[in-house]
């Protein structure tokens, strides 16, 4: 395998608009401790990971109050109105660091808190070398509906083949700057969604369907039991 450093991105600019809260969802308690300290610890519980990069919105005044004092593995710099502006900001502060186009970086989700540290490992060690990258992902379970304007069912498609996406996503640092690049001024949801504009196929890991978003308030009690049953698991 060719030797590469590993970086992390940590997307926690969001306003938290669909949660209808003041204040940021990143930085709820859930299983006594903010959401986005779970998501920083378990990236930096990744030996192999150079440097965690935090990319917060301007006003942020609480980020400095969670972050673990004393690790010089993370630093932290400002995002943009989207998404896709943010992830740029992060990889841009990470080539100030010192990481490099072929460096690989792990973008994740500040509001994804219960992904494990397995799941982060399996999808290194199956991405590899993969120019293509990979991400995290769940094979869809249940029967999907498509629904008309009138929120009547429109059409029933086919689960077949499709997966719902999760973070970490995981691609070269210098292939993933050419495909936010380029997809600027289109809509893209996700890093694997850019990647695939430059004609990428990204590989699907599968990851644990319990690593979800924290997006409605009820999302709360599932990410605490999760949470709480990691501990536990690790203690144990």
């Amino acid at each position: 395998m060719t030797e590469y450093r590993l970086w992390g991105v940590i997307v926690a600019a969001g306003t938290s608009r669909r949660m209808g809260s003041v204040r940021p969802k990143q930085y709820h308690a859930i299983a006594g401790r903010p959401v986005l300290a779970w998501s920083v610890d378990a990236l930096l519980g990744i030996p192999a990971i150079a440097g965690v990069m935090i990319v917060r919105s301007a006003d942020d005044t609480c980020l400095e109050a969670v972050m673990p004092r004393g690790d010089p593995r993370w630093r932290d710099c400002i995002g943009g109105g989207e998404r896709q502006a943010s992830v740029q900001a992060g990889l841009a502060a990470l080539r100030d660091w010192g990481a490099d186009a072929t460096d690989r970086v792990l973008v994740h989700d500040a509001a994804r808190p219960a992904v494990t540290q397995g799941d982060i490992r399996r999808l290194i060690d199956h991405v590899g070398d993969d120019p293509d990258g990979g991400l995290l992902a769940a094979p869809v379970r249940d029967t999907l509906k498509r629904a008309d304007d009138e929120g009547r069912v429109a059409s029933t498609p086919s689960r077949d083949g499709l997966w719902q996406a999760m973070t970490p996503q995981l691609f070269p640092l210098g292939r993933l700057e050419s495909a936010l690049a380029m997809a600027s001024g289109a809509v893209v949801t996700d890093e694997a969604q850019a990647m695939e504009r430059l004609g990428a196929r990204p590989r699907l890991v599968a990851g644990d369907p319990g690593n979800i978003k924290y997006t409605y308030p009820d999302d709360a009690r599932w990410l605490a039991w999760a949470l709480d049953r990691q501990r536990a698991g690790d203690e144990a």
